[in-house]
């Protein structure tokens, strides 16, 4: 039975898993998925990573959890492997691999099925309201490290 959560993904693993469809506003003239697009769909899956977490981003910028702040992304690194085209329905995987003081290390990837299309390497800043780096509140750290062991990996259920 589905959920009003569906629309946002579901928890599994340590991780997110969020459904996606292709639709002709993602594609280029040829029904390929455009590569810019593929950034849309990983940041949905960032973003509904933490929403089902408890940390929206209302909530940071309102300083719901200390001091006000936001998530930017600093670095990421992307392999296309494979096209998608219209109409597939895509799930983009989010895991936490490292947190630190004022980053956390995601892996996200983009799947047809088994089919892996797109691995991403995504570096995230925390940064004030000011967009100056600043050191993560600790009620954060703590929602996002209960998915790692004690040496900072994910953790394996």
């Amino acid at each position: 039975m589905k959920t009003n959560h569906d629309i946002a993904g579901w928890l599994e693993d340590g991780g997110h898993r969020l459904d996606v469809r292709v639709y002709f506003e993602d594609t280029d003239f040829s029904g390929v998925v455009y590569h810019a697009r593929y950034l849309h769909f990983l940041e949905r899956g960032r973003s509904d990573f933490l929403r089902l977490k408890g940390i929206g981003h209302r909530e940071l910028a309102a300083g719901a959890f200390g001091a006000p702040m936001a998530f930017a992304v600093r670095r990421m690194e992307i392999d296309f492997l494979r096209p998608a085209r219209i109409d597939d329905v895509l799930t983009v995987t989010t895991r936490t691999r490292q947190l630190g003081g004022a980053r956390i290390l995601l892996d996200q990837a983009i799947r047809r099925g088994e089919e892996l299309l797109v691995e991403a390497d995504v570096k995230v800043a925390v940064i004030s309201p000011e967009g100056k780096p600043m050191r993560m509140p600790a009620p954060v750290l703590e929602v996002l490290a209960r998915d790692l062991d004690d040496a900072g990996s994910p953790a394996r259920q």
